[in-house]
């Protein structure tokens, strides 16, 4: 347990709660990329089966264990042919955007279930404290997670949603000289992984802006329905 408690970024007695909340999350970011590369024309990742809220077939094994290790991680990505779309580049964006925007709508609609449930009284009512515990822990996880997910994606680098995002905006001759650099992405996300100081300048601040954003809405939330 101690050795665990070494390794793991996350409490151990929260890790049941962080899995639950990285199931959602990344099944739904997922399953937005490809239902949108779908309806747009490119039928690449419903003839491999991600058209589908199934977790099993978006999961990374890798990306989970690095989340739980080192506070960022991923999912599968969803294999996109922007070719098949009537206008790629718009398209593509759209597709891209999709995944970040799916986890900030989840974030939205669960610090909004857990205004009301405190607001309503519903939360303080439970008799069993365990029980009340639990259900703290978790939307307060759910909402910090999909903040933290929806502004991790949309950092322009590869393979991250903001980095496409990027190449579909950019003139051509731009994008050509991005994706030269494609190769050392891997090794970017290895120097963040293993060097604190870049983490601190990294990694920390989005966690503190999706906490901020969490704070705020949550706020915002209690004061309508109050």
């Amino acid at each position: 347990m101690d050795f665990l408690n070494r390794i793991l970024s996350v409490p151990l007695e929260q890790l049941p709660f962080y899995l639950v909340v990285l199931v959602v999350a990344f099944t739904v970011h997922e399953f937005s990329h490809a239902y949108f590369a779908n309806k747009f024309g490119d039928p690449t990742a419903k003839l491999l089966g991600r058209v589908t809220l199934n977790p099993a077939v978006h999961f990374d094994l890798l990306g989970i264990i690095l989340l739980l290790i080192a506070g960022f991680g991923w999912a599968r990505p969803v294999p996109v042919n922007r070719d098949n779309f009537k206008s790629p580049r718009l398209m593509g964006v759209v597709v891209s955007a999709a995944g970040p925007l799916s986890n900030f709508f989840l974030a939205i609609i669960g610090t909004f279930i857990y205004a009301v449930l405190i607001s309503t009284g519903a939360l303080a009512s439970i008799p069993n404290a365990k029980v009340i515990e639990a259900i703290i822990i978790f939307f307060q996880l759910f909402g910090m997670m999909n903040f933290f997910l929806f502004l991790f994606n949309l950092i322009p680098l590869p393979p991250l949603d903001g980095y496409r995002i990027l190449e579909d905006l950019v003139p051509r001759q731009v994008r050509a000289k991005l994706q030269q650099f494609e190769q050392w992405s891997v090794f970017i996300f290895l120097l963040i992984l293993f060097i604190p100081t870049l983490r601190q300048y990294t990694i920390s601040p989005i966690y503190t802006l999706a906490y901020n954003l969490y704070f705020h809405f949550m706020q915002v939330f209690m004061h309508i329905l109050s």
